[in-house]
């Protein structure tokens, strides 16, 4: 049936609005009710941690040094050409996360989860406390903004000012926070063996989706803000953005073909 309305030119707004009134309609799905609309508790960060701001605040007042690791963080976001102010990024000298850049997961202003990126070569690469349904950075998509970008992981979405779905799968809660925006959504896949799946469940929701030609070897939104910079990759995703189902299948078996 979404398929169908779509089909007709139905707005997405729309049709999201009658799939959640026919779940009301029906006292057996109370449950999907809940997993489309999520709610988010407020969750701690990992213990002494403080905004980046902070630390360098603290250090420069003080007599120490700079902590080796801290400085390790600072410079891993410089590397990938993301401003450490741009985000509220925070940092902690205990064991296990001192070697970790630590990104709140923010709703509403509210912090709801966190996960933490190791910038060296230590397992897991990523530390996290994730609630379902949660979109990385929804609360920066401001009004006067025609479309969101959309990619998978949260230093691409960074680097653009988009949202990161925080994985390769678009979840039926994610698609619905999105949709409330009221804007084009259009996905940015990575380059690699999850990507055509992605692309299959945006365009079963009706997104966009952008397959730029990025140059040789680049995989994801931020290896192409680091070459290109941030505004040649922001032209390249919206002049590659595409709507129509077809015609993003076939762009999508030319993207990936060389992906094993």
């Amino acid at each position: 049936m979404n398929k169908f309305m779509r089909d007709l030119n139905i707005p997405d707004d729309t049709i999201g609005q009658l799939r959640l009134e026919a779940l009301r309609l029906d006292d057996n799905n109370t449950t999907e009710i809940k997993s489309i609309i999520p709610k988010f508790d407020a969750r701690a960060l990992p213990m002494d941690s403080l905004s980046m701001i902070e630390w360098a605040d603290n250090i420069a007042q003080s007599d120490f040094s700079v902590p080796e690791n801290f400085r390790k963080c600072v410079e891993y976001l410089v590397n990938r050409n993301i401003d450490p102010k741009c985000y509220p990024f925070y940092w902690t000298p205990k064991t296990g996360f001192s070697n970790r850049i630590i990104i709140p997961f923010l709703y509403k202003g509210v912090v709801v989860g966190w996960t933490a990126r190791t910038v060296g070569d230590a397992k897991p690469k990523y530390l996290s406390e994730q609630q379902p349904g949660y979109v990385f950075n929804l609360d920066s998509q401001h009004d006067e903004r025609e479309f969101v970008i959309v990619s998978e992981g949260p230093f691409d979405a960074l680097s653009i000012d988009g949202c990161a779905l925080l994985g390769a799968e678009i979840k039926d809660s994610q698609n619905w926070l999105l949709k409330q925006l009221g804007k084009e959504l259009i996905l940015v896949p990575d380059k690699d063996h999850e990507g055509p799946r992605t692309v299959e469940q945006a365009i079963e929701y009706g997104w966009s989706v952008s397959m730029p030609e990025w140059p040789a070897g680049i995989k994801d939104i931020n290896d192409a803000v680091v070459q290109l910079g941030k505004l040649a990759t922001l032209w390249l995703i919206v002049s590659a953005k595409e709507s129509n189902a077809l015609k993003i299948r076939l762009r999508s078996k030319t993207w990936f073909k060389d992906i094993t």
